[in-house]
């Protein structure tokens, strides 16, 4: 019986022993079936700067799309808002008694329109094509390097520069007509993104109302009724914001406004105000610029005296010739806007103006130094985004010896 439990021991002794010695089953090896796909983004990376060309592929409520923006330090007529994918461009309406406004919408392509907005217009941007129905709006886009977009103008009659006339000869820009005469159909068939237009007292001069009523994107500017050369030139700001281009549109008037301030400077402290008259008389009327008009502020920043500086006109005021000859007969400097080629030509056309004694004094400037066979006058179109060199000349008239160096672009004695 003992011997029989002594074997019995013995034996799970030993099997324990054996189990022990035994080498551990190693842990299971887990072999993946494939590569792990790498981590895509949500969400995508906001611009870092306006889009210029194209649009928005995906849109995110949560993105600004208009990294660059304009703020506004001399102009009064406009105003931009921004949005995360839309701006609010509001003009005022110059001639409204009351608080209207023309108002637009400009939504960034590829983004939905926003809602609750009772605007005039809502137009896609960057904007692909433009008609401009003033020549004055050329030298924005050239300046912009926009010139690709334009596809009509009013006419070239008034039209200096030679890169817009060779495109309309090329048939790249077509002629759409002028004011209330304006060439709707035509318009149509060319279907511009934008059409840029004014707006004036006299009705046939505007062309907005049959546009519009056509359905058209119909833009109103109102860039001449600024009270100072640089309040227009920061239209160059307008124009931008419907291309995008507002980083463009702020290195450029950066530049000018920093020049033209150092001109104004110069001439500010002159001891000498020469007295100056504008322009030359119509058939019944004697348009001058009102006395808080861009060119009344130029010629006071040129350091001159502006008969009706005082005036509150921000456009031109008509008077008679009798008032103006009461005024201006006997003033240092006569200015002539669009006038004539020749004194010759002049005192032919009116022999009442041998009277003044600017004309005795040789001191009758004209604004057509830079003019072609049309008729188009440069002083106009880049004399607009070009204001340091107007002043630049007013100065080197005015004052000849704080500019000596400086050589009319503009201006030149009439003879």
């Amino acid at each position: 019986m003992k011997a029989n439990l002594y074997f019995v021991v013995v034996t799970v002794v030993l099997i324990a022993l054996m189990s022990g010695c035994a080498s551990p089953t190693p842990p299971a090896t887990i072999v993946p079936t494939q590569t792990p796909e790498p981590m895509i983004p949500t969400t995508i990376p906001a611009p870092e700067k306006n889009l210029t060309d194209g649009c928005v592929d995906n849109y995110n409520a949560e993105t600004d799309y208009f990294p660059e923006k304009v703020t506004l330090t001399h102009a009064s007529g406009f105003t931009i808002e921004y949005f995360k994918n839309f701006k609010v461009v509001t003009v005022k309406d110059p001639y409204s008694e009351t608080e209207s406004a023309f108002q637009y919408v400009l939504v960034q392509c590829g983004t939905p329109i926003p809602d609750g907005y009772d605007t005039d217009l809502v137009i896609e941007v960057p904007v692909k094509s433009i008609v401009s129905l003033n020549s004055s709006y050329l030298p924005f886009l050239k300046a912009l390097n926009l010139y690709e977009r334009l596809i009509g103008v009013d006419t070239v009659d008034w039209i200096y520069d030679p890169d817009v006339l060779q495109m309309a000869k090329d048939g790249k820009v077509l002629q759409v007509g002028f004011g209330g005469e304006v060439n709707v159909e035509q318009v149509l068939n060319l279907d511009p993104a934008l059409i840029m237009t004014g707006i004036y007292r006299q009705a046939q001069f505007n062309a907005y109302p049959k546009l519009s009523e056509a359905g058209l994107n119909v833009v109103i500017n109102t860039d001449f009724l600024e009270s100072t050369p640089l309040g227009r030139l920061e239209w160059i700001k307008f124009m931008g914001a419907f291309f995008n281009r507002e980083n463009a549109a702020t290195e450029y008037f950066t530049e000018r406004i920093d020049r033209y301030n150092q001109l104004a400077n110069l001439a500010k402290d002159s001891p000498n105000k020469p007295s100056v008259l504008w322009g030359v008389p119509g058939k019944d009327r004697w348009f001058v610029p009102g006395g808080n008009s861009f060119e009344a502020a130029m010629l006071s920043d040129a350091g001159s005296k502006y008969w009706w500086d005082e005036d509150t006109e921000t456009g031109k005021i008509p008077l008679s010739f009798e008032s103006v000859f009461d005024v201006g007969a006997n003033s240092d400097i006569w200015l002539i806007a669009d006038g004539y080629p020749s004194m010759a030509e002049m005192l032919s056309a009116d022999s009442r103006l041998s009277s003044f004694s600017a004309i005795s004094n040789n001191q009758v400037w004209s604004n057509d130094a830079k003019i072609n066979d049309a008729g188009g006058n440069d002083y106009w179109e880049s004399g607009v985004v070009n204001p340091d060199v107007v002043l630049a000349d007013f100065i080197k008239i005015f004052h000849p010896e704080l500019l000596p160096d400086h050589v009319l672009v503009y201006w030149r004695l009439l003879k």
